[in-house]
């Protein structure tokens, strides 16, 4: 699919999730399902510096969150740290976004081994610096 071309505004599906850094990840669980969320799928993972990590999706209706555990949270508000677009390919959506000059953090596509088959994701700023990810659920 790496050469496959295909216009971003189809590529997105909508949004995947909002990434939450917290200190305390038992902390947010219980609070998050006391106003009804589910946990659907947590990981302990080594990060891309390294370092152990772990994170924590739960859901409500259409919408996913994403908890995982930061040393260094905002803790203050705004501290919500990206929202993710769902995307069908992400190969053809790193390729459309570096060619509409749109990857001002020169980021590369990663690889975790969430969910069933793993994602792949990449992150680029918005105008307000807020992190956008496109992220793909792998099939196979």
């Amino acid at each position: 699919m790496a050469n496959k071309v295909m216009d971003i505004k189809t590529n997105i599906l909508g949004l995947q999730h909002i990434g939450i850094p917290t200190p305390d990840l038992a902390a947010s669980r219980n609070f998050y399902q006391q106003l009804g969320f589910t946990p659907v799928f947590t990981k302990k993972f080594t990060g891309d510096d390294g370092q152990p990590g772990e994170a924590l999706f739960m859901t409500k209706g259409g919408l996913t969150l994403e908890l995982y555990v930061s040393a260094n949270p905002a803790l203050k508000p705004g501290a919500v740290d990206h929202l993710a677009l769902n995307v069908q390919d992400i190969d053809a959506a790193y390729s459309e976004i570096n060619r509409l000059g749109l990857n001002n953090t020169q980021d590369t596509v990663h690889f975790l081994p969430f969910f069933n088959h793993g994602v792949k994701y990449f992150t680029i700023e918005g105008p307000s610096r807020e992190k956008v990810e496109f992220n793909q659920y792998l099939k196979v």
